[in-house]
């Protein structure tokens, strides 16, 4: 095993208070972990650093009703002990500690191996045997497609309406059930430290279809090794579907605490409800954000926790495989390079976009199965060291229900200090919603535009003079109210953030050659035709 040095990792107050409540719950898992901390450094809990006990951010939190753990009582407390030790209260060791690290996001590396390929030896996370079928001969087994007669049109139709998918075949598919092994074979032969970090895997859900919902969490129970994961937090977004209720709580008992499900008392969006997961997983060293209609692959939790066991400042994100909400077949997302690789990207008016792995990223590895650079993610599926997601201020919390979010993460993880990668050998597949899906309408509350607002935010924030090419392709954006982002602003200057310029440079220096850079507008407004002294705005195009 690897050993940590305890001068330079401490575990924050906020872990050391949440594990002396679950140890008071008799939880034996933090009691054997108390006991090794108070002998020698974990090589995984005790490498967190001091994230928590030195930096503020200056972002405020999403207010959240029935939060256990006050944060930023916590934060003012561990304020003042860093005050006292700075002023020579404290031990040297500390002091020392904590006036190196976070005056900006400068890596802090685990104790852990790189992967090493071993061509023809089998990897030592991989399954030595064929994975089992939920159902032998079942229904969608190894997802090959599963498609109904014209017996169930109807109801197909009425399914699809209400949850986006058609959730009659849903329904007949066993939530264990086997998938396809979509990799590179290549991917076989990779071996991993052991040391990797754990993870609590967090999924947010609103009126998601049951089946969709569960057998997301049953894959990550059957295909995820239990000595890594910590928990499963699924966050109720205020769902008003009854099988939402009683039936999943009573459901999820079937493992013992290892799921857990926590409910917002108002409709908060997919952003802010993520970061709300944030606050609600405290077990994990790692926060794995998945979808509410996905199923991980064979093999997929190694390879893309490894890098951020390498590197904290690292956010991983798998491949991300289709999976057909008709019949629930799953293959590789179409574009991309040669292999199907691709990089994250965007169009000027800032809709997802992706875009075929470049010659210069491809150069930067030895083997094609490593992770690779990405300006940016889709944004549902990531994984990141808790610690320092809480460090970046969590998600700005003026974005409102979803939109932008995955833009906002990205230019933050890279212009602050740490890096975005795809990882090729850790794939997950994701249902996206078919046509005729009636949508869940944001609440009254939120008002109009809400993700062209978004949008305004997060260029306003780090596009810097690039903003006004986001400007000529949306020009009726101009005039959108925004919110406040001076706090936002205040965190890029505090933490030398880099510049937008740098990033199109360095980073995302193929998106030009896709989506060239628009000419910016000179002056935006309606050509109207006069009436005598008066306009009309019928008269307006």
């Amino acid at each position: 095993m690897y050993k940590c040095n305890p001068c330079v990792y401490r575990k924050s107050e906020l872990l050391q208070e949440e594990e002396h409540r679950v140890l008071q719950q008799g939880t034996q898992r933090q009691r054997d972990m108390d006991d090794k901390e108070a002998n020698r450094p974990i090589p995984n809990k005790g490498e967190r650093g001091l994230g928590n006990e030195k930096f503020k951010p200056v972002v405020p939190w999403p207010h959240v009703e029935g939060v256990e753990v006050d944060l930023e009582s916590i934060r003012r407390k561990n304020k003042a002990k860093n005050e006292l030790n700075q002023h020579g209260g404290g031990d040297n060791n500390q002091q020392n500690v904590i006036q190196r690290q976070y005056l900006t996001f400068k890596p802090q590396t685990f104790v852990y191996r790189d992967p090493v390929l071993r061509p023809g030896v089998l990897g030592n996370f991989e399954p030595k045997e064929p994975e089992p079928h939920g159902v032998v001969g079942g229904p969608g087994e190894e997802a090959k497609p599963y498609v109904l007669g014209p017996d169930y049109k109807e109801s197909i139709q009425a399914s699809i309406k209400e949850f986006g998918f058609n959730m009659v075949a849903s329904d007949m598919i066993s939530l264990d059930r086997s998938v396809n092994d979509l990799r590179q074979e290549e991917c076989k032969f990779w071996h991993y430290d052991e040391n990797l970090l754990t993870s609590s895997v967090v999924i947010v859900f609103h009126n998601e279809g049951w089946s969709t919902l569960m057998r997301t969490v049953h894959s990550v129970i059957k295909r995820t090794p239990r000595k890594y994961l910590a928990e499963i937090v699924l966050i109720d977004d205020f769902s008003n579907k009854a099988h939402l209720k009683e039936r999943l709580d009573d459901y999820i008992k079937q493992w013992n605490g290892l799921v857990k499900v926590f409910r917002n008392e108002r409709r908060e969006g997919l952003i802010q409800a993520r970061s709300i997961g944030a606050q609600k997983a405290k077990l994990g060293q790692v926060l794995v954000y998945l979808d509410a209609h996905c199923e991980v692959g064979i093999n997929w939790y190694a390879p893309l926790i490894a890098p951020i066991s390498k590197d904290r400042t690292t956010c991983t994100v798998p491949l991300i495989d289709y999976i057909d909400g008709n019949d629930y077949s799953i293959e590789p997302q179409q574009g991309g390079d040669e292999d199907g690789f691709a990089r994250g990207a965007w169009d000027w008016s800032l809709l997802w976009k992706r875009i075929p792995l470049s010659h210069k990223e491809k150069s930067k590895r030895k083997h094609k199965t490593e992770p690779y650079r990405s300006p940016a993610m889709a944004g549902g599926l990531f994984a990141i060291e808790r610690d320092f997601f809480f460090e970046l201020g969590l998600y700005d919390p003026g974005l409102q229900i979803w939109g932008g979010e995955n833009f906002e993460i990205s230019y933050k993880i890279w212009q602050c200090g740490g890096k975005l990668l795809f990882v090729p050998c850790s794939r997950v597949g994701h249902i996206y919603r078919l046509q005729g899906w009636q949508g869940n309408p944001p609440p009254v509350y939120v008002g109009s535009s809400p993700t062209l607002k978004n949008y305004v935010r997060v260029v306003e924030v780090w596009w810097d003079e690039y903003k006004d090419y986001f400007y000529a392709s949306r020009p009726e954006t101009k005039a959108l109210p925004y919110g406040d982002i001076s706090e936002l602003k205040k965190f890029r200057e505090d933490h030398n953030c880099k510049s937008f310029k740098w990033f199109m440079e360095e980073i995302a220096y193929d998106i030009t050659s896709y989506y060239p850079l628009p000419p910016k507008n000179v002056e935006w407004g309606e050509v109207c035709k006069a009436h005598n002294l008066y306009l009309f705005s019928e008269d307006c195009f």
